[in-house]
């Protein structure tokens, strides 16, 4: 049985502000959970060093490919803990997301998603990192 995935925004929540919504709702048997996600290809190398834009896309390039290992997709995504480094980098994230989440949630429900400001991440190199929860 696939899993049974609602994603929605209750009216006492108000609208969300920005490409995510409130709640999902999940009946599954099975969880994937994929560890924050880097701008790092299969050989560690750093994609877009400095480059907010080309980080964000390598980063959901391998949190596809993540979902992809274990049969699942973009619509099995339940929720993102996203973490930057600079907060002046939050209008672009939100550029990003409202330019590319439709062409990956073209029914407009996006995951909710927590975002959270870090001191760094794991290379000084790297600007932005993804967790990902999805229902299998």
């Amino acid at each position: 049985m696939p899993a049974d995935i609602t994603i929605y925004n209750p009216q006492t929540l108000g609208a969300p502000m920005g490409q995510y919504s409130h709640v999902t709702r999940v009946r599954a048997n099975e969880f994937l959970f994929i560890a924050g996600m880097l701008a790092g290809d299969a050989a560690g190398n750093v994609i877009g060093e400095g480059d907010f834009d080309a980080q964000t896309a390598q980063v959901f390039r391998n949190i596809e490919a993540a979902l992809q290992s274990a049969g699942a997709s973009w619509g099995n995504v339940v929720q993102f803990t996203t973490y930057l480094v600079h907060s002046q980098d939050i209008p672009k994230f939100m550029a990003w997301r409202l330019r590319e989440f439709p062409k990956l949630f073209p029914d407009g429900k996006y995951p909710p998603n927590t975002l959270l400001m870090v001191d760094r991440l794991v290379r000084e190199a790297f600007l932005v990192e993804v967790q990902t929860i999805a229902a299998l």
